[in-house]
């Protein structure tokens, strides 16, 4: 566009000055209308472009294991089987998760600390305790 396009179109120009002071007023419903439009294709190329940066990644780690796998037959080695153990679901957002409260924090700290044999007993000894106040609840002292 030339830097005096106003003189070739003197309509336009007019047009384009009194729709910036005002114009008619009655293209608000269309502007939110544009606007909600806009928003959705602008929402949409992200959501595609999230999708496309994904499978790219993806491509790029099969690649890589097939250059792993490659190179474990070359020289014989056993791929290490990772045990995937079900993790509980992350929140969406680790910053509006629920803060630990110390005497939690003390527990956790204190259940890492014990072996597995003590684990086992506690566990154990939990099971007794249930079974006996079950058994007491049934019974009944004349």
């Amino acid at each position: 566009m030339s830097k005096y396009w106003y003189m070739a179109n003197p309509s336009k120009a007019i047009d384009k000055f009194f729709g910036a002071v005002g114009g008619d007023g009655g293209d608000d419903a269309d502007d939110k209308e544009k606007a909600e439009e806009e928003e959705r294709e602008r929402q949409e190329a992200i959501r595609e472009a999230e999708e496309r940066r994904k499978e790219k990644h993806r491509k790029m780690e099969e690649e890589r294991e097939k250059m792993r796998q490659e190179i474990r037959d070359k020289y014989n080695i056993k791929k290490k089987e990772e045990i995937v153990e079900a993790a509980p679901q992350e929140e969406p957002n680790p910053l509006m998760r629920k803060k630990k409260t110390p005497e939690e924090l003390a527990a956790e700290a204190e259940q890492e600390e014990l072996d597995d044999f003590t684990k086992l007993k506690n566990q154990i000894e939990t099971q007794v305790n249930e079974l006996k106040t079950q058994i007491e609840g049934k019974c009944v002292m004349q």
